[in-house]
């Protein structure tokens, strides 16, 4: 059963058990109200003491009666005397109103409604005929039925409407999510009309149907990037390759250079192999842990000099920082940064590293970073026309603003004053100062 049917059948319902209570309501009070009327007239004709005699009774339409205990009547309406009337007539029952249906002398069935009130000596019996009372009742309860047939059709109707037109909307989002399933193209947009939560609810399909389009673009965007920067490193092993295994002799220099060149090449493929796999586990779903960053960072320094022995050091404040995160990715991202200044600064230069407040700062000496360039640094893959000649696969800052991000925190790349280029990773949310307690 469809969502638009529920409900209109449950419109339908709702209305049917309100209309059939008020219905319900209607015919007693009616009914309680028209006997009321015919018992308090009935109360006053049996105590007025003309009704004793019914030639003289100034009311007409009632039917009077008076019995003795002994069950002698004066009865010319011929109201059938039975035991309980005789009853109150012998002091041994208080009085009572009651319906009861009759046989009159024609020979046809009536509906009396009686007052029997006990006498000094008996009692009387005041009945009138109520057949109009039925007849009335019955006929308001017919049209209390056509009432409430016809208010549940006008509900279910109503239901019909505004749920069809409530429910448009999500049929249109229901159109539009079996058009993407179809094609796998989520640039449709939905309507956003009206206002409400149907509104909200096409804004936030929208918003989802955006994120999903950008989040396919970018997988796209990666793949094709990452199938053509492994294009060049690969063309290069298999012709080094190719020329080794070739019929032609080289000369142990040569034999050299080449082995030289693969050894690079392998090198550079497994850093882009390596920053591929961190990129694409960026949204995967770790643990976190503490872990002390002024260690890392420390860590990373040592390793720099290794890696760069032609290049000085400096790392200064090292503030003892503790963060909730990633160790491993924070370690590879703060690696990326050293790596960066260590390229641009050559032989001779200089960087300094410093960890203050939650922030990372490294600076180099080298020639910074071009106006034009400076805004696309940390990008996929991107690499400036200076950084080409330079090994690398343009994904060292790239890597650093997932970490940071993953972490919650910002990257930014500027020029240093009095030269070079100064590269913060902030992490004002996961990070505070203090040392881990050191486990026994």
């Amino acid at each position: 059963m469809t969502l638009r049917a529920r409900l209109t059948l449950v419109a339908a319902g709702v209305v049917a058990i309100v209309v059939a209570l008020a219905c319900a309501t209607t015919y007693f009070v009616m009914r309680h109200e028209l006997y009321s009327q015919v018992d308090t007239q009935l109360q006053q004709h049996a105590q007025d003491p003309s009704a004793v005699f019914p030639n003289f009774s100034p009311y007409t339409g009632d039917y009077v009666a008076t019995v003795e205990p002994s069950g002698a009547a004066d009865n010319p309406h011929h109201i059938p005397i039975d035991s309980q009337i005789l009853a109150v007539a012998g002091g041994h029952a208080l009085g009572f109103f009651r319906n009861r249906q009759v046989q009159t002398v024609q020979g046809s069935k009536v509906i009396l409604r009686e007052r029997v009130v006990p006498l000094s000596g008996g009692a009387v019996v005041v009945a009138r005929n109520i057949d109009y009372i039925d007849h009335d009742l019955e006929r308001l309860r017919f049209i209390l039925i056509l009432v409430s047939l016809g208010g549940i059709l006008i509900a279910a109707a109503a239901g019909a409407i505004v749920s069809g037109a409530t429910l448009a909307p999500v049929r249109r989002l229901t159109a539009a999510a079996e058009h993407i399933a179809e094609t796998g193209d989520p640039s449709e947009r939905v309507p956003e009309g009206g206002r409400g939560e149907m509104s909200q609810l096409g804004h936030a399909f929208n918003t989802m149907l955006g994120a999903l389009e950008e989040s396919l673009e970018t997988q796209r965007r990666f793949v094709a990037d990452a199938s053509h920067e492994l294009r060049t490193p690969l063309t290069s092993l298999q012709t080094n390759i190719d020329v080794l295994r070739g019929s032609v002799e080289l000369d142990p220099e040569q034999r050299r250079r080449l082995l030289d060149d693969l050894h690079r090449e392998s090198q550079e493929m497994r850093a882009l192999i390596a920053g591929l796999l961190e990129l694409a586990r960026g949204g995967a779903s770790l643990e976190k842990q503490e872990f002390q960053l002024d260690e890392v960072v420390e860590g990373a320094v040592e390793r720099a000099r290794t890696r760069f022995p032609a290049v000085s050091w400096h790392a200064g404040r090292l503030e003892p920082t503790i963060v909730d995160g990633y160790p491993d990715r924070m370690e590879r991202a703060v690696w990326n940064m050293l790596e960066n200044a260590g390229k641009w600064s050559g032989d001779g230069g200089s960087v300094e590293v410093t960890l203050d407040a939650g922030e990372l700062r490294v600076r180099d000496h080298g020639p910074g970073f071009a106006e034009e360039d400076r805004p696309l640094v940390f990008d996929r893959f991107y690499r400036s026309a200076a950084a080409r000649a330079m090994p690398g696969s343009g994904l060292g800052l790239a890597i650093v603003r997932e970490v940071a991000e993953a972490h919650g925190g910002t990257v930014a790349a500027e020029n240093a004053n009095g030269g070079g280029a100064l590269v913060r990773l902030s992490l004002n949310g996961s990070a505070r100062p203090g040392s881990a307690p050191q486990s026994s």
